[in-house]
């Protein structure tokens, strides 16, 4: 019959942490493509939400953002203007394609202004926002899913075509683009978490 000593017990110790460690250090890019600054606030409260439940997120604007096949799953977003991403996120979700398509990705994109949540028809904002490079996306990288946030407006932030556009008769008021934080940190947190709990499911 043989004893174990405390180097044994150590020994032990140590690989279970290992094992642990291995199963539970999920590595999560978050990656964005902002122009004023609210789509990042998003990208970076996603990647808070992350390490709350215990994954590793780093943060990266895609023209800067390292190769997604050193992570283990990947959160892409852009700001979308006239339904279209900004190229940079376009770029590097086409430039990584074949890493993006071998990991779990989702996707999210931020534009809509105001407190109205459908339009005019009825239709659900969200759904008929959604900016035409996701359909591409679709086929190419199979995102587990994409989600359309509303955004926020600092006229002073804005450049000289898009401040030309805020200041045009037919905004008077803020008819066409109201501004605000229109940012739902309730929703964005919760899809965050259900991100979480799917990666901690399957990794």
């Amino acid at each position: 019959m043989t004893h174990s000593t405390a180097a044994d017990n150590d020994r032990a110790y140590l690989a279970l942490v290992s094992v642990w460690e291995e199963h539970t250090n999920i590595r999560v890019l978050v990656a964005y493509a902002s122009r004023y600054g609210a789509t990042q606030g998003i990208a970076e409260r996603i990647a808070a939400a992350l390490r709350q439940q215990g994954l590793e997120a780093r943060v990266e604007a895609t023209d800067r953002a390292g190769d997604p096949a050193n992570y283990d799953a990947a959160v892409i977003g852009s700001a979308a203007y006239m339904l279209h991403w900004m190229k940079q996120a376009t770029k590097f979700v086409q430039r990584n394609s074949k890493a993006l398509a071998g990991r779990p990705v989702w996707l999210f994109s931020s534009g809509p202004l105001g407190t109205k949540t459908q339009d005019d028809k009825g239709r659900d904002l969200c759904e008929v926002l959604e900016p035409r490079e996701i359909a591409e996306f679709k086929e190419t990288v199979k995102p587990r899913e994409h989600r359309v946030f509303f955004g926020a407006m600092d006229g002073s932030k804005l450049g000289f075509l898009h401040r030309f556009i805020y200041k045009m008769l037919a905004n008077r008021d803020g008819a066409l683009f109201p501004e605000g934080d229109f940012r739902d940190w309730t929703a964005i947190d919760a899809w965050a978490g259900s991100i979480a709990q799917v990666l901690k499911r399957e990794g």
